[in-house]
């Protein structure tokens, strides 16, 4: 069975994708801070079948990160890695004048440095697995997770969406094929690339999560390196970021797995994907 670690996996998007990659066989290792919440997610994801190893830490923490690759490395490797836990930096936000600096840091602790230190822990384990097609020269894709249109109820995807006739071209034009490899979903946000007021310090963790995905996405073309903006999501996160606005509006997270889930099915090229914009209306995951 494939194996993934997902941080940040006790509610929210993390939860919501464990859950979906649980029915579908997968095996998993989830983290979060809190360790009662966590285990009651874990409780659910064995519940579909799957092997679970929940450890309750911190990503900054050297030694936790090293005990989630070693929890997938006894699970049998490691398949997929989902960089999604996350911090703000302050809650609520404030504007960049009265942002604290020691928030700040821990928001570039939380979004750029565990990921990293993570996938540094992790890429043996990921170069190693077969999972996913590799081939060389392919240039990272930025943009929202490209389609070809509707076929029945799903969005068939083009992993190619700027060849001429993507379906049939790389079929005998395709990249040379190298081996099979993992993948890494890090989750972004529009933050990233719009400047919203107050929400400057966490937006340039999330910048520069972008900057750092997009580097390792060329030094590691064997791998797949997707970089997501999920969009908006009713979330315990936005609630701390914005506790004021009413976000009963806003779709719940599990509206945003089935996009990432063709991200894996069609072994998307590494990029920036915008996946609210990918979801069809009434698309649930599987």
């Amino acid at each position: 069975m494939p194996v993934a670690i997902i941080t940040g996996a006790s509610k929210g998007l993390g939860r919501a994708l464990a859950g979906a990659l649980a029915r579908r066989g997968w095996d998993l290792v989830v983290d979060a801070r809190s360790a009662g919440p966590l285990e009651e997610a874990a409780r659910e994801l064995r519940g579909a079948g799957a092997r679970v190893a929940a450890l309750p830490g911190d990503v900054t923490d050297d030694g936790h990160r090293a005990a989630l690759v070693a929890a997938a490395r006894e699970l049998g490797g490691l398949d997929l890695l989902v960089n999604n836990a996350s911090a703000l930096g302050a809650e609520p936000l404030v504007r960049l004048a009265d942002q604290p600096l020691a928030g700040l840091r821990r928001a570039l602790e939380v979004n750029v440095v565990a990921p990293l230190g993570l996938i540094q822990e992790a890429l043996s384990l990921l170069r190693s697995s077969s999972y996913l097609p590799s081939y060389e020269e392919v240039t990272p894709y930025i943009g929202e997770a490209p389609y070809i249109g509707d076929v029945g109820n799903e969005i068939a995807y083009d992993p190619y969406p700027n060849s001429e006739n993507s379906q049939t071209t790389r079929l005998s034009d395709s990249p040379t094929y190298v081996a099979a490899s993992g993948a890494v979903l890090t989750i972004s946000s529009d933050a990233a690339v719009e400047a919203y007021p107050t929400w400057g310090g966490y937006g340039a963790a999330k910048a520069a999560l972008d900057q750092q995905s997009a580097v390792l996405a060329v030094e590691e073309p064997a791998l797949r390196v997707w970089w997501v903006d999920p969009g908006d999501m009713r979330t315990d996160l936005y609630a701390a970021a914005v506790p004021d606005d009413d976000a009963s509006g806003r779709p719940l997270p599990e509206t945003v797995v089935p996009a990432l889930l063709r991200l894996l099915d069609h072994a998307a090229p590494s990029g920036r994907y915008t996946a609210a914009a990918a979801v069809p209306e009434g698309a649930s995951p599987r």
